[in-house]
């Protein structure tokens, strides 16, 4: 019997070998490789499932694959995918990630000189054996070996949120290992960046060796990077995704997950300024064989503790210096209220209802519905009439849950700067988020003044996911930034701190811009369904990487004081002076 790691895999290669196959198998790659996620994160025992014939109760789960799945897990092989490998030549997946190397040409490659691996690729390139091949040549042969350097060294860096969930599923898998004693994330993730190349996990147990050959045997695992140092492993998954897992004695644990978690430009600050206090790199690593703590470690160089998500040399370490770092960065504990939210009436999936019982269920106090305005017609934008039945419901549902539910809008910035709705409509909201959702191509001009113009609109305003960039897909749009900050800072306007994992909208360096200016922020989720309420985490991580504090975010206020400051005709001294 497979356990569900080793059934996501094999569904895993499933996917990736009828994706390399081609034809009419991409609807079927897709659904294999959902399914694999799928069973990944199941919560329930997969062998119940299967003995009780309920695998298609898992999200994306049809018959046919919840026969292979249960095929897998009691027998421990898919006859379905012995079948595709023996259809493929060996190390297509492997080989499949070459730059330029397609089906056909790794097919030829394999029945002429077997080649199998990357490494049996690189052999037969500098051996001149590739470009005696027909269709091949000594160009293609030269092009072969600069792909193979790229693909060694390719840096495929994943959304801060993917890279949270597979680490989340290789802590899983460790947990059974004998002797484990802490697992946790590190690196770019415990830093919560935005993206991650390295997904970095430091393990403590009183036999390192016997965690590593644990994790060597995680499913997923694809390639295993050659590595000098006997307490890490450098692992390869599916679409080149890295892992590094480092085990250490429960006694090196703290200085090792320290190290680990970085930033290098921290660490080299905070040697630097050691060995300016007659340290060195020498007794710095003495000092932190002898810490209990991180905070121990800061300590010991007159230092306050820095939190992970400020390490990257940015002026932390000066502060921590002379005691000047935030002491009260914002937490998720702290947040009282989940701002901007979809429903159905435009382009969310849930109801009214159902965003209010979830948002209550993870002890909010009250919930802002901001569903977009008539000019998104794109995304179900309300028109005036709408609007009013979208309230009547708000109303009933109100009776019928104790968080408070509060009406909003996320209004359009139009081209020239104006704010969605007649002024007499924008005047009975709760809150306006006010956000740019067309026209991204605006020259730097045109789209300053276009913000301006919408900061300085007299009623009260957040300004909503500020530059539009979508992480890896769409980058922010032109605009003079630090100008419009001044115009909030003197306007009825906050700032979004957007929670969606692929915004994370505004980046932390123009938080710290607008800190000094002393605007305010809300940090919302820009959720649209019940699940992307879970997406809080991430708003909060940006926050604190921008080092904002609690009693700089509206949305710690109580309901009360939230819509006195937030609603468009707050007096702009009260919204000021919270």
């Amino acid at each position: 019997m497979l356990d569900k790691f080793a059934i996501a895999a094999a569904l895993q290669e499933t996917g990736t070998l009828l994706e390399i196959r081609g034809g009419n198998d991409y609807f079927k790659a897709r659904a294999y490789k959902a399914g694999a996620r799928a069973v990944a994160e199941l919560a329930t025992d997969i062998g119940d499932l299967v003995r009780q014939r309920r695998l298609t109760e898992i999200k994306g789960v049809g018959n046919a694959l919840a026969a292979q799945i249960a095929e897998l897990y009691t027998t421990g092989k898919s006859s379905f995918l012995e079948k595709l490998r023996q259809e493929l030549p060996a190390g297509i997946i492997e080989l499949s990630q070459v730059p330029g190397l397609n089906l056909k040409k790794i097919e030829k490659l394999n029945e002429a000189l077997g080649v199998a691996s990357v490494a049996d690729l690189r052999a037969a390139a500098e051996a001149g054996e590739i470009r005696d091949l027909k269709g091949f040549g000594a160009k293609t042969e030269q092009r072969i070996l600069e792909s193979i350097d790229k693909f060694e060294n390719r840096s495929e860096r994943l959304l801060s949120l993917h890279a949270r969930r597979l680490a989340e599923r290789i802590i899983e898998y460790m947990q059974p290992a004998r002797g484990l004693i802490s697992i946790e994330p590190a690196g770019s993730l415990r830093r919560w960046k935005e993206t991650v190349g390295t997904v970095r996990l430091v393990a403590a147990g009183e036999k390192p060796a016997s965690l590593i050959q644990h994790f060597r045997r995680y499913p997923p695992i694809i390639q295993i990077e050659p590595d000098e140092e006997k307490n890490v492993c450098v692992a390869r998954l599916p679409e080149g995704v890295k892992v590094e897992f480092i085990a250490v004695r429960p006694t090196d644990y703290v200085a090792t997950f320290f190290r680990a978690t970085g930033s290098k430009e921290h660490l080299r600050r905070l040697t630097r300024m050691a060995a300016g206090k007659g340290g060195g790199s020498s007794t710095m690593r003495k000092d932190l064989a002898r810490i209990k703590s991180e905070a121990d470690i800061y300590k010991a160089f007159g230092m306050q503790y820095v939190p992970p998500e400020l390490r990257e040399d940015e002026g932390e370490l000066q502060a921590a210096l002379k005691k000047k770092l935030p002491k009260d960065l914002i937490t998720i504990e702290d947040i009282q209220g989940m701002v901007h939210c979809h429903t159905v009436y435009s382009d969310g999936r849930n109801t009214v209802a159902e965003m209010a019982h979830a948002a209550e269920a993870l002890g909010m106090k009250y919930l802002t519905i901001t569903d977009h305005s008539p000019t998104a017609s794109y995304a179900g934008g309300l028109t005036v009439d709408r609007l009013k039945r979208q309230w009547d419901e708000i109303d009933e549902t109100q009776e019928k849950v104790k968080i408070k539910l509060l009406k909003g809008t996320e209004s359009d910035i139009t081209q020239k700067g104006a704010l969605d709705y007649p002024d007499r409509i924008l005047e009975k909201f709760d809150v306006i988020v006010a956000s740019i959702h067309a026209r991204y191509k605006m020259d730097e001009d045109q789209m300053t003044r276009r913000i301006v113009s919408a900061m300085k609109q007299p009623v009260y305003k957040i300004w909503g996911h500020a530059l539009g960039r979508l992480i890896q897909r769409r980058p922010p749009f032109a605009c003079r930034v630090e100008e419009i900050l001044d115009v909030i800072a003197e306007s009825r306007a906050a700032i979004e701190i957007n929670g969606d994992p692929h915004r994370l909208d505004m980046e932390p360096r123009w938080l710290r811009e607008a800190r000094k200016r002393k605007i305010k922020f809300v940090i919302s989720t820009d959720a649209h369904s019940t699940r992307d309420m879970l997406n809080l985490k991430f708003g909060v991580g940006i926050a604190r990487r921008g080092w904002v504090r609690r009693g700089e975010v509206l949305n710690t206020l109580t309901v009360d004081k939230f819509r006195n400051v937030v609603r468009p005709s707050a007096n702009r001294r009260y919204a000021k002076g919270v």
